[in-house]
């Protein structure tokens, strides 16, 4: 509690204390004295109530679950290059920037990218994902082990807390593992939203669809140093 905060709770209580005094030692309750106690009373009270408005909550920030898993970088290698090292920077950024552990970014039947710490099963999109495509709208699941449809997000690193799943568009989808519950702010929220825009024109443009030759889900190679 600041140092105002605390003058202004100790002027109510001393005002407040000084009132009750003043009426149980008074030779005779008039009136006159019993309106101007209820008076002292309320500006009393009323000075406390603004010393607890003055201080702030101020919460604990969670604490971040020590994940297993590989760190690493796994790029399609069937994409272009210009493609590839678009992935490759704004996947460091976000990796950077926000409180984000692992990345995967899936997109018409392929994932293109995995990076951070890296899960051990394929993506495959479920019903949290279809309502973020329907809803175009990210859905941020703040505690995972909460959620019933977890097991979606078994491409993840096993006991990874909080998940971010933004649409690409209509035809994929970035999901960000965090490092601990409510990790994900309105910040960093927009930070994904706005490259998954960018991301969608730029796959668009490059034309990357399906292939039909590899299995729809599995990394195809990991990317070479240095990316």
């Amino acid at each position: 509690m600041p140092a105002p905060a605390r003058f202004t709770l100790a002027a109510g209580l001393l005002g407040l204390g000084l009132c009750l005094l003043n009426q149980l030692t008074a030779a005779e309750l008039n009136p006159a004295l019993e309106r101007a106690g209820v008076l002292a009373s309320l500006m009393a009270v009323g000075l406390m109530l603004v010393a607890v408005l003055w201080t702030r909550a101020a919460p604990l920030t969670p604490e971040r679950v020590e994940l297993q898993g590989e760190q690493g970088l796994e790029l399609d290698s069937l994409l272009p290059q210009e493609l590839l090292l678009e992935l490759a920077w704004g996947s460091r950024l976000l990796l950077t920037a926000t409180p984000a552990a692992s990345l995967l970014i899936h997109w018409r039947g392929r994932t293109l990218l995995r990076r951070g710490l890296l899960g051990t099963s394929p993506f495959e999109p479920g019903e949290i994902c279809r309502r973020a495509t329907t809803t175009a709208r990210a859905v941020s699941l703040v505690n995972l082990k909460l959620y019933p449809g977890r097991d979606e997000f078994r491409c993840l690193p096993e006991g990874t807390p909080a998940v971010l799943v933004q649409p690409i568009g209509s035809e994929g989808w970035l999901l960000a593992g965090g490092w601990s519950p409510r990790c994900f702010s309105r910040s960093d929220e927009l930070w994904v939203e706005g490259w998954a825009e960018k991301l969608r024109t730029s796959l668009e443009q490059a034309g990357v669809s399906a292939s039909r030759e590899e299995a729809p889900s599995a990394p195809r190679a990991p990317a070479p140093p240095g990316s």
